[in-house]
C-alpha cells in the first residue's frame, strides 16, 4: 500500500489501459478518480474500486476542452480532497492515411485529443500537485511519437508532441517537486486492437514484439508513482522491444 493516502486522477480509464492503471493504482492505496467520455465505462472502474475498499469517483470529461480538464480537476479536489498523481492516458485517433490523402478536420481532431489533451489536464493539475508532496504527471507515449511511420502522420505527430511536453514540463516544474516522465507501452491488447493483436504472440509489424496485457503497463505507472522525491523526471519509459 504505497500509495495509501494519495490520489490519482486516470484520464481515458474506463476501458483498456486506463482502466488497468486506475485499478492497480488503487490496489497501490490510492484513491482515484477516473475520468473519460463514457459514463457507463468510467462508472463501473470506480465502483469496482469502491468495492475493493478504496475511495473512487467517475467523471466525464472531454480532455479536448480545458474548462472540462479543470472541473474535473476541481471535482477531484473537492470529493477525494487533494491530487498527487495524474496520469494522462486518453487518446487515441482513427486518422490513418497518408497526408495528401488526410482529411484536416480528423489530423487535427486527433492532434487535439492526444497532444492538446494532454496539455490540458497537465495545466489544469499543476496547482493542486504543486500542493501535493511529490507530484506525479505520467504521460501515456506512444513508439510512434519516437520513429516515424507513414500513413500515421496526424498520431505520430501528437505523440511525438507528448514526448516533447514531457520533457519542457519536467524542467519547467521540478523545483515545485513534481516529476513529468512519458510511458511507451508498446504492443497491447485492448478493446481498440482485439480485431489484430492477439495476447503474447507478435503483432503484424514486429516479429520481436509481445502483445501485452493492459495489467503490464500499469505496472510501470504503479512504479513511477511510487518514486521517492528526486527520483527521475523528464524520461521516457518504455516496455517495447524494439530500438525506438
Amino acid at each position: 500500500m504505497e500509495l495509501s493516502g494519495r490520489v490519482a486522477l486516470v484520464t481515458g480509464g474506463g476501458r483498456g489501459i486506463g482502466r488497468a492503471t486506475a485499478l492497480a493504482l488503487g490496489q497501490a492505496g490510492a484513491d482515484v478518480a477516473v475520468a473519460a467520455r463514457t459514463e457507463a465505462e468510467v462508472a463501473a472502474v470506480a465502483e469496482e474500486l469502491r468495492g475493493a475498499g478504496r475511495r473512487s469517483l467517475a467523471i466525464v470529461c472531454d480532455v479536448t476542452r480545458y474548462d472540462a480538464c479543470v472541473a474535473m480537476v476541481e471535482q477531484t479536489l473537492t470529493e477525494l480532497g487533494r491530487l498527487d498523481i495524474l496520469v494522462a492516458n486518453a487518446g487515441g485517433g482513427e486518422e490513418r492515411a497518408k497526408v495528401a490523402d488526410s482529411d484536416p478536420e480528423r489530423w487535427a481532431g486527433t492532434v487535439a485529443l492526444n497532444l492538446s489533451g494532454a496539455y490540458n489536464c497537465a495545466r489544469a493539475a499543476l496547482p493542486a500537485l504543486t500542493a501535493a508532496d511529490n507530484g506525479k504527471i505520467i504521460m501515456m507515449g506512444s513508439g510512434m511519437g519516437h520513429v516515424p511511420l507513414p500513413g500515421n502522420s496526424a498520431y505520430s505527430a501528437a505523440k511525438a508532441g507528448v514526448w516533447m511536453l514531457t520533457r519542457c514540463l519536467a524542467q519547467e516544474v521540478w523545483e515545485q517537486g513534481i516529476d513529468v516522465n512519458e510511458i511507451i507501452p508498446g504492443p497491447v491488447l485492448t478493446p481498440l486492437t482485439e480485431a489484430i493483436f492477439k495476447l503474447n504472440e507478435p503483432p503484424p509489424f514486429a516479429p520481436s514484439e509481445r502483445v501485452k496485457p493492459p495489467e503490464e503497463v500499469a505496472e510501470l505507472v504503479v512504479w513511477l508513482a511510487t518514486r521517492p522525491p528526486g527520483g527521475p523526471t523528464g524520461q521516457s519509459f518504455s516496455l517495447a522491444r524494439r530500438p525506438l
